[in-house]
Protein backbone atom coordinates (compact mmCIF):
# COMPACT_ATOMS: atom_id res chain seq x y z
CA UNK A 1 0.00 0.00 0.00
CA UNK A 2 1.16 3.35 -1.01
CA UNK A 3 1.93 5.46 2.02
CA UNK A 4 0.20 9.32 2.22
CA UNK A 5 3.49 10.97 3.08
CA UNK A 6 6.94 8.98 1.81
CA UNK A 7 10.23 10.97 2.85
CA UNK A 8 13.40 9.62 0.77
CA UNK A 9 16.98 10.29 2.18
CA UNK A 10 16.12 13.85 3.52
CA UNK A 11 19.47 15.74 4.02
CA UNK A 12 19.19 19.54 5.35
CA UNK A 13 22.46 21.50 5.98
CA UNK A 14 23.13 24.72 7.72
CA UNK A 15 26.47 26.10 6.38
CA UNK A 16 29.13 23.13 6.94
CA UNK A 17 26.73 21.79 9.52
CA UNK A 18 24.49 18.70 8.38
CA UNK A 19 21.23 19.01 10.84
CA UNK A 20 19.82 16.15 8.59
CA UNK A 21 21.50 12.77 7.57
CA UNK A 22 19.20 11.04 4.98
CA UNK A 23 16.40 10.76 6.84
CA UNK A 24 13.19 8.77 5.34
CA UNK A 25 9.96 7.60 6.77
CA UNK A 26 6.29 6.93 5.89
CA UNK A 27 2.95 8.42 7.10
CA UNK A 28 0.28 6.21 5.56
CA UNK A 29 -2.98 7.89 5.36
CA UNK A 30 -5.60 8.12 9.11
CA UNK A 31 -2.24 7.35 10.94
CA UNK A 32 -0.10 8.83 13.32
CA UNK A 33 3.23 9.05 13.21
CA UNK A 34 5.49 10.31 15.82
CA UNK A 35 9.66 11.26 15.93
CA UNK A 36 11.07 11.28 19.29
CA UNK A 37 14.46 12.54 20.12
CA UNK A 38 16.26 15.15 22.05
CA UNK A 39 16.58 18.44 21.60
CA UNK A 40 18.49 19.64 18.85
CA UNK A 41 18.56 16.27 17.22
CA UNK A 42 16.55 17.72 14.08
CA UNK A 43 13.17 17.00 14.58
CA UNK A 44 11.62 20.90 13.45
CA UNK A 45 14.56 20.60 10.74
CA UNK A 46 12.72 17.61 9.63
CA UNK A 47 9.38 18.79 9.76
CA UNK A 48 10.17 21.66 8.17
CA UNK A 49 12.48 20.59 5.20
CA UNK A 50 8.98 18.60 4.10
CA UNK A 51 6.75 21.35 4.41
CA UNK A 52 8.89 23.55 2.02
CA UNK A 53 10.84 26.18 4.33
CA UNK A 54 14.32 24.76 3.44
CA UNK A 55 13.98 24.65 -0.19
CA UNK A 56 17.54 23.64 -0.52
CA UNK A 57 16.98 20.40 1.27
CA UNK A 58 18.18 17.08 -0.82
CA UNK A 59 16.05 14.23 -0.95
CA UNK A 60 12.60 13.39 -1.97
CA UNK A 61 9.38 14.39 -0.45
CA UNK A 62 6.74 12.42 -2.12
CA UNK A 63 2.80 13.10 -1.26
CA UNK A 64 0.41 10.45 -2.39
CA UNK A 65 3.51 9.29 -4.79
CA UNK A 66 4.22 12.51 -6.28
CA UNK A 67 7.37 14.73 -5.56
CA UNK A 68 7.01 17.76 -4.10
CA UNK A 69 8.81 20.57 -4.97
CA UNK A 70 6.70 23.64 -4.98
CA UNK A 71 6.32 26.33 -2.55
CA UNK A 72 4.55 26.33 0.52
CA UNK A 73 1.11 27.25 -0.20
CA UNK A 74 0.64 24.54 -3.03
CA UNK A 75 2.01 22.25 -0.91
CA UNK A 76 -1.34 23.49 1.74
CA UNK A 77 -3.71 23.53 -1.27
CA UNK A 78 -2.34 19.91 -1.81
CA UNK A 79 -3.28 18.91 1.74
CA UNK A 80 -0.12 19.26 3.98
CA UNK A 81 -0.28 21.83 6.85
CA UNK A 82 2.41 22.31 9.48
CA UNK A 83 1.86 23.67 13.02
CA UNK A 84 5.19 25.37 14.00
CA UNK A 85 6.65 24.95 17.33
CA UNK A 86 6.23 28.77 18.26
CA UNK A 87 2.62 28.38 17.02
CA UNK A 88 3.10 31.77 14.36
CA UNK A 89 -0.15 33.10 15.80
CA UNK A 90 -1.47 36.86 14.37
CA UNK A 91 -1.49 38.11 17.79
CA UNK A 92 -3.10 41.26 17.39
CA UNK A 93 -6.08 39.47 15.86
CA UNK A 94 -9.09 37.67 16.80
CA UNK A 95 -9.51 34.33 17.55
CA UNK A 96 -12.14 33.83 14.56
CA UNK A 97 -9.70 36.24 12.16
CA UNK A 98 -6.68 33.84 12.75
CA UNK A 99 -9.32 30.99 11.77
CA UNK A 100 -10.20 32.99 8.61
CA UNK A 101 -6.78 33.51 7.23
CA UNK A 102 -6.41 29.67 7.96
CA UNK A 103 -8.78 28.79 5.51
CA UNK A 104 -8.06 31.28 3.03
CA UNK A 105 -6.78 28.45 0.77
CA UNK A 106 -9.42 26.47 0.16
CA UNK A 107 -12.47 28.41 1.93
CA UNK A 108 -14.48 31.50 0.70
CA UNK A 109 -14.87 33.64 3.59
CA UNK A 110 -18.05 34.82 1.95
CA UNK A 111 -19.85 31.80 2.03
CA UNK A 112 -20.74 28.57 3.70
CA UNK A 113 -17.84 26.66 3.13
CA UNK A 114 -15.56 28.87 5.67
CA UNK A 115 -18.58 29.09 7.76
CA UNK A 116 -19.01 25.47 8.27
CA UNK A 117 -15.16 24.64 8.89
CA UNK A 118 -15.25 27.02 11.26
CA UNK A 119 -18.15 25.89 13.00
CA UNK A 120 -15.93 22.38 13.15
CA UNK A 121 -13.04 24.05 14.84
CA UNK A 122 -15.47 25.72 17.22
CA UNK A 123 -17.31 21.87 17.92
CA UNK A 124 -13.81 20.76 18.60
CA UNK A 125 -12.40 23.27 20.67
CA UNK A 126 -15.66 24.97 22.31
CA UNK A 127 -13.10 26.96 24.24
CA UNK A 128 -12.07 28.87 20.93
CA UNK A 129 -15.77 29.67 20.46
CA UNK A 130 -16.30 31.15 23.64
CA UNK A 131 -13.07 33.84 22.78
CA UNK A 132 -13.76 34.05 19.47
CA UNK A 133 -13.41 37.79 19.46
CA UNK A 134 -10.78 37.83 21.90
CA UNK A 135 -7.17 38.64 20.89
CA UNK A 136 -5.05 35.49 20.16
CA UNK A 137 -2.39 37.44 22.44
CA UNK A 138 -4.30 37.49 25.03
CA UNK A 139 -4.79 33.54 25.43
CA UNK A 140 -3.47 31.20 27.86
CA UNK A 141 -0.82 28.35 26.19
CA UNK A 142 -2.96 25.60 26.42
CA UNK A 143 -5.56 27.62 23.88
CA UNK A 144 -3.35 29.38 21.71
CA UNK A 145 -2.12 26.07 20.86
CA UNK A 146 -5.76 24.87 19.87
CA UNK A 147 -6.29 27.97 18.15
CA UNK A 148 -2.90 26.96 16.20
CA UNK A 149 -4.30 23.53 15.49
CA UNK A 150 -7.73 24.93 14.77
CA UNK A 151 -6.23 27.35 12.48
CA UNK A 152 -4.17 24.71 10.61
CA UNK A 153 -7.61 22.38 10.54
CA UNK A 154 -9.22 25.26 8.19
CA UNK A 155 -7.10 24.46 5.32
CA UNK A 156 -9.14 21.28 5.01
CA UNK A 157 -5.48 19.02 5.64
CA UNK A 158 -4.79 15.36 4.87
CA UNK A 159 -1.77 15.39 6.84
CA UNK A 160 -1.13 17.71 9.70
CA UNK A 161 2.16 18.39 11.48
CA UNK A 162 2.81 19.52 14.38
CA UNK A 163 5.75 20.30 16.12
CA UNK A 164 6.10 20.00 19.56
CA UNK A 165 2.52 20.72 20.39
CA UNK A 166 2.70 19.96 23.71
CA UNK A 167 5.90 22.71 24.58
CA UNK A 168 5.60 24.96 27.36
CA UNK A 169 1.62 23.59 28.84
CA UNK A 170 0.72 22.28 32.04
CA UNK A 171 0.07 18.34 32.64
CA UNK A 172 -3.64 18.72 32.52
CA UNK A 173 -3.43 20.87 29.12
CA UNK A 174 -1.13 17.97 27.68
CA UNK A 175 -3.38 15.08 27.95
CA UNK A 176 -6.45 17.49 26.30
CA UNK A 177 -4.27 18.34 23.87
CA UNK A 178 -3.21 15.02 23.43
CA UNK A 179 -7.02 13.36 23.36
CA UNK A 180 -7.92 15.85 20.33
CA UNK A 181 -5.07 14.89 18.53
CA UNK A 182 -6.02 11.12 18.92
CA UNK A 183 -9.70 12.12 17.98
CA UNK A 184 -8.22 13.74 14.25
CA UNK A 185 -6.75 10.43 13.98
CA UNK A 186 -10.59 9.13 13.93
CA UNK A 187 -11.85 11.93 11.60
CA UNK A 188 -9.41 10.59 9.27
CA UNK A 189 -6.75 12.80 9.27
CA UNK A 190 -3.01 11.75 9.32
CA UNK A 191 -0.59 13.30 11.99
CA UNK A 192 2.97 13.59 11.34
CA UNK A 193 3.92 14.37 15.25
CA UNK A 194 7.31 15.79 16.81
CA UNK A 195 7.50 15.57 20.46
CA UNK A 196 9.91 15.42 23.04
CA UNK A 197 7.46 14.55 25.60
CA UNK A 198 8.15 10.94 24.57
CA UNK A 199 5.63 8.95 26.57
CA UNK A 200 2.35 11.22 25.25
CA UNK A 201 3.96 10.73 21.69
CA UNK A 202 4.67 6.83 21.85
CA UNK A 203 1.01 6.45 23.51
CA UNK A 204 -1.27 7.93 20.69
CA UNK A 205 0.85 7.15 18.08
CA UNK A 206 0.55 4.04 16.19
CA UNK A 207 4.39 4.39 13.94
CA UNK A 208 7.65 6.01 15.87
CA UNK A 209 10.79 7.00 14.89
CA UNK A 210 13.79 7.75 17.05
CA UNK A 211 15.51 10.86 15.68
CA UNK A 212 19.38 11.36 17.40
CA UNK A 213 21.93 13.45 15.56
CA UNK A 214 20.03 14.19 12.58
CA UNK A 215 19.64 10.41 12.12
CA UNK A 216 16.52 8.22 12.30
CA UNK A 217 18.42 5.28 14.06
CA UNK A 218 15.46 3.62 15.19
CA UNK A 219 11.81 2.91 13.88
CA UNK A 220 8.56 0.38 14.58
CA UNK A 221 5.16 0.10 15.81
CA UNK A 222 4.56 2.75 18.76
CA UNK A 223 3.80 0.02 20.81
CA UNK A 224 6.78 -1.97 20.62
CA UNK A 225 9.26 1.17 20.59
CA UNK A 226 7.43 1.54 24.07
CA UNK A 227 8.84 -1.84 25.31
CA UNK A 228 12.40 -0.85 23.14
CA UNK A 229 15.42 -1.19 26.46
CA UNK A 230 16.86 1.97 25.02
CA UNK A 231 13.57 3.66 24.24
CA UNK A 232 12.99 3.08 28.08
CA UNK A 233 16.10 4.03 29.71
CA UNK A 234 16.39 7.41 27.42
CA UNK A 235 13.12 8.85 27.12
CA UNK A 236 10.73 7.09 29.37
CA UNK A 237 12.80 7.37 32.92
CA UNK A 238 12.24 4.27 33.60
CA UNK A 239 14.36 1.56 34.88
CA UNK A 240 12.08 -1.54 32.69
CA UNK A 241 9.90 -1.09 29.94
CA UNK A 242 6.67 1.01 30.44
CA UNK A 243 3.27 -1.32 31.61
Amino acid sequence: MSALLEVRGLSVDYGKVRALHEASLRVEAGRIATVIGPNGAGKSTLLNAIMGVLPAAAGEVLFEGRNRHGAIESRVAEGLCLVPEKRELFASMTVEDNLLLGGYVHLDWRGRGWTKARDEVFALFPRLAERRTQLAGTLSGGERQMLAIGRALMSRPRLLMLDEPSLGLAPLVVREIFHIIAGLRERGVAILLVEQNARAALQVADEAHVLENGRIGLSGPAATLMHDPRVVATYLGLGRPAA
